[in-house]
């Protein structure tokens, strides 16, 4: 069979496609489309009515980001003919190529031979076969382009399957980062879920001392968490204090002493007069409310994007390089996660020798950058998709072009990368995500939907109880005991809200 007869039977017009050929592939995108949109819509209900509104808003930032992809997919199919049309001076084609010049022509060389051999040869492997099929169809279509443009003595601004490739990256850089989040955030949860032991703890002791508390004279210095925190390494050098703080995410990145004394500071600090607020909870929905802005793909990350696939230059190994980027940003989040809790520890440290009570420390936004514990957030999301990113790219290079591709880079800059991004996942998961969960509680302000949520319901239930009881009641004494009922509110200790937010 000749490359030319291969050829005309790839490139079959879809009149002349079986009708069986038609329907089955229709039915199976459509089928396994519509699955996927059952899936989430089921999904999405289950949340609902489990009371997961976080996570349900983040499933539909979900639904937003696949109808981008959509839309994408639409817009470069749609004008992909156009696309190819456009002809542009051989001379721009020559300038920040990801391979060099040379390598173009040995791969073209490559093909050639291969045709060639492909057409005076009689028997092939079903792996070569395919591979010779592919070569040739690719040739014949590069070929076609090139003569409408070669008719203006110019060259295509982007092939046929240039635009092919660079559309299944973009699916697959979405949805690596998606999946990706997911995980991080699922592992990182299940973590820090296992601190609720902490807080059944601390709840059980408190209803035991409560009444010896305000009595008890607390020595600021002698203090577990002021020892741990501010006496001995970092106490009189900042720098030591911060190599400290950069050790210690790897290793106890939060203790109980931590999560007492912080949940302590906060509960002081935004609901003084409920000593019983779930903080743990509160904390748990704090960090589903920030995922829904994790998991989207914001504009800027696009343009980061664009910007380090103009920069992809042969010889710079620039994919090498900014796998770097998300690694310090990790480390440096992790470092100023560990230094606010030193912070706060030296703030009380160097203002009391001894207290009465509880040794209770002061929440603010000045111990975050700029004032703003939102940045941590904004560079846990650069992070995540920076490393989706470099993870997808890898694996989009592998499928496409193969492991010995000049576009994939030397070996050793290939295990180094994959190395740093399963660095990052596990850090990420294990340490930082749990630290900015109980750190970022520690500034200003708090989440006041979330806020008002956790006192809503005792609230609630409380209202029904006095309702349901007054009820019974009313029908002995007549009136009486009716007067006596007051509404729940004025009853129970209400947090006030923090004006600043």
């Amino acid at each position: 069979m000749s490359i030319r007869g291969v050829d005309e039977e790839q490139d079959i017009e879809l009149e002349f496609t079986p009708t069986w050929v038609v329907a089955v592939v229709c039915s199976v995108i459509v089928g396994v489309s519509f699955a996927v949109e059952r899936f989430l819509h089921y999904a999405g209900k289950r949340l609902k009515k489990k009371n997961q509104t976080t996570l349900y808003e983040a499933l539909l930032k979900i639904k937003e980001e696949l109808m981008v992809l959509g839309f994408i997919s639409l817009f470069l199919s749609v004008s992909q003919r156009g696309i190819t049309k456009m002809c542009v001076p051989k001379s721009w084609s020559h300038h920040m190529l990801p391979c060099s010049l040379k390598e173009k022509e040995e791969l073209e060389a490559e093909t050639n031979i291969t045709s060639s051999h492909f057409q005076n040869s009689l028997s092939f492997s079903s792996n070569n076969l395919r591979h010779l099929l592919a070569l040739a169809h690719a040739q014949v279509a590069a070929e076609a382009q090139l003569q409408y443009c070669a008719l203006k003595n110019k060259v295509p601004l982007l092939s046929n399957e240039a635009v092919h490739h660079l559309h299944i990256f973009i699916f697959v850089l979405a949805i690596a980062h998606v999946t990706f989040c997911v995980l991080t955030v699922a592992i990182g949860l299940l973590r820090i879920r296992q601190w609720k032991q902490w807080e059944d703890s601390v709840a059980t002791q408190n209803n035991e001392t409560h009444r010896d508390l305000e009595s008890t004279v607390t020595l600021v210095h002698q203090h577990a968490f002021i020892r741990d925190h501010f006496i001995g390494i970092g106490k009189n050098s900042t720098l030591l204090g911060w190599v400290k703080s950069f050790f210690k995410q790897f290793y106890g990145s939060v203790t109980k002493l931590d999560y007492v004394t912080l949940r302590l500071g906060f509960i002081m600090t935004h609901c003084r007069r409920n000593p019983k607020f779930n903080f743990h909870k509160y904390m748990i929905r704090a960090v589903e409310d920030d995922f829904k802005k994790v998991v989207g793909i914001s504009w800027y990350l696009w343009i980061f994007v664009v910007i380090f696939m103009l920069i992809n230059i042969n010889g710079w190994h620039t994919y090498f390089w900014i796998a770097f980027i998300p690694v310090i940003l990790l480390l440096a989040v992790g470092t100023k996660l560990e230094h606010v809790i030193m912070e706060l520890a030296n703030e009380v440290a160097e203002r009391h020798v001894a207290i009465e009570g509880e040794l209770v420390v002061q929440p603010s936004d000045h111990h975050f950058w700029f004032n703003r514990p939102r940045i941590i957030l904004f560079l846990i999301h650069f992070t995540l998709f920076q490393n989706a990113f470099e993870i997808s790219y890898f694996f989009w290079i592998l499928v496409t072009y193969g492991i010995h591709s000049c576009i994939m880079g030397p070996i050793g800059y290939i295990i180094p990368r994959l190395i740093i991004g399963l660095f990052i996942q596990l850090l990420c998961t294990y340490s930082t995500l749990p630290l900015y969960a109980i750190v970022t509680q520690m500034g200003t302000h708090f989440k006041k939907n979330i806020f008002e949520e956790q006192l809503e319901r005792p609230i609630v239930y409380y209202g029904g109880e006095k309702a349901k009881n007054n009820g019974a009641k009313a029908d002995e004494s007549h009136g009486e005991h009716e007067r006596r009922a007051s509404s729940p509110e004025a009853n129970t200790n209400v947090p006030k809200e923090d004006k600043s937010n």
